[in-house]
């Protein structure tokens, strides 16, 4: 491991099939003609691109022949909506506090940092929690609490977080459908100290437009109303507490998403922060660069347990309170698997180490499938191709 990876706990990765880096910092380049790539990928920097499946499937079928009982911690939360209507409670009433502070006022700001962002933080992984149906069995109430809970963030996206959220569990690492990829366009421009923290800064705005410009999701009446709703709050707002309370509101996602402790978990989870060994960067030798990473640490508590993301995508139906009893369950699972120790420092290694940036991610060409997308994604047709409207299914749809 690189003297740099202090926040990075390392292991020996378990064996896999061919994954290879390709153009990269930090050694010799590995050259790969027989993967199609994007021309700019190929003249600049390349990301790390693989033949594999994604691991969370393998390694959820392992843990369940290893432990069965694992099955009886998925279902949905009770506990959930509590914590929803708490946060959604206190932003409402910074507000109502806020109402005559002036926006350029540091008491307006320190609030909106330390408070606003750090709820907001809490609401957009409430939003998460929830589109995977984990606060209530009915899809039809989760979808209600995920408009409520998007209430403070001031800005309707909760209706279609959810089936681009979906598609990066089924398609994670695929070019044209994981929209939580960098595209080679951000590669290149934002591969720089100034580049990166630009991208860490904004890096909201970066996962609010990337999606729309990968593909487009169909507009349901779950989005109508998630818009409507929305809306109404907002103009409610205005017309009761004045312009201060929204603004507050829109500060506090900006910061939730830009240069705070709880933003880390954005680039920490599929980042690749390991050292590309030749080992690795050889693909005969059959050795995986690792592309989801856990965190262990005493911010879980504030973001829905976000940090045990291992634990998460290898069991999408497990809700966050149970995560820490799967990682105790499975634990020799999990042991051996490198993970951060502190979200800030992967902000801070993020920008300033040139060893990692936006280029650090696995990529793949094929598999995995969009969300109400018909059938798999196992074929070599290009992104390009892919009609995501089609094939819909109606409960993806509706619920």
């Amino acid at each position: 491991m690189a003297p740099s990876a202090a926040s990075t706990v390392t292991s020996v990765p378990t064996p896999a099939k061919d994954t290879i880096r390709v153009n990269g910092k930090g050694g010799d380049a590995v050259t790969q003609d027989d993967i199609p790539r994007d021309p700019i990928e190929v003249k600049y920097r390349d990301f790390f691109w693989t033949y594999t499946e994604e691991p969370h499937r393998t390694r959820r079928l392992e843990i369940i022949k290893a432990h069965p009982e694992v099955t009886k911690l998925c279902g949905p939360e009770p506990l959930t909506k509590y914590v929803v209507l708490l946060v959604v409670s206190i932003q409402i009433f910074c507000c109502y506090l806020i109402r005559d502070t002036s926006f350029f006022s540091p008491y307006f700001w320190a609030l909106a940092y330390m408070v606003g962002a750090t709820a907001n933080q809490n609401l957009f992984l409430a939003i998460h929690e929830i589109s995977h149906n984990l606060a209530f069995r009915s899809p039809t109430a989760n979808r209600l609490l995920s408009i409520f809970a998007n209430l403070p963030i001031g800005i309707p996206y909760s209706a279609s977080f959810r089936p681009y959220h979906l598609t990066h569990h089924k398609s994670l690492g695929v070019d044209g459908l994981d929209t939580d990829l960098p595209t080679a366009l951000e590669a290149v421009f934002l591969d720089s100290i100034l580049g990166k923290a630009f991208f860490c800064t904004f890096q909201i705005f970066f996962y609010a437009v990337r999606p729309m410009a990968v593909f487009r999701v169909p507009f349901t009446w779950v989005s109508a109303l998630n818009v409507v709703v929305q809306a109404s709050f907002d103009v409610v707002l205005l017309q009761t507490l004045g312009v201060q309370p929204l603004l507050y509101l829109l500060l506090s996602s900006f910061l939730a998403g830009s240069l705070h402790p709880l933003a880390g978990h954005f680039i920490a989870e599929h980042y690749v922060y390991e050292t590309v060994t030749p080992t690795q960067a050889d693909a005969a030798n059959g050795v995986p660069v690792p592309e989801t990473y856990s965190y262990y640490g005493p911010l879980n508590f504030l973001t829905y347990n976000v940090g045990l993301h291992n634990e998460h995508h290898d069991f999408p139906a497990v809700p966050w309170t149970r995560l820490p009893k799967l990682h105790a369950l499975a634990r020799e699972f999990y042991a051996d698997l490198p993970h951060h120790t502190s979200w800030t420092y992967v902000i801070w290694r993020f920008i300033f180490d040139e060893s990692i940036g936006i280029r650090c991610r696995v990529k793949r060409k094929e598999g995995g499938r969009m969300v109400g997308q018909g059938g798999g994604g196992g074929g070599s047709s290009s992104s390009s191709s892919r009609k995501p409207a089609d094939g819909w299914k109606e409960d993806e749809l509706q619920s």
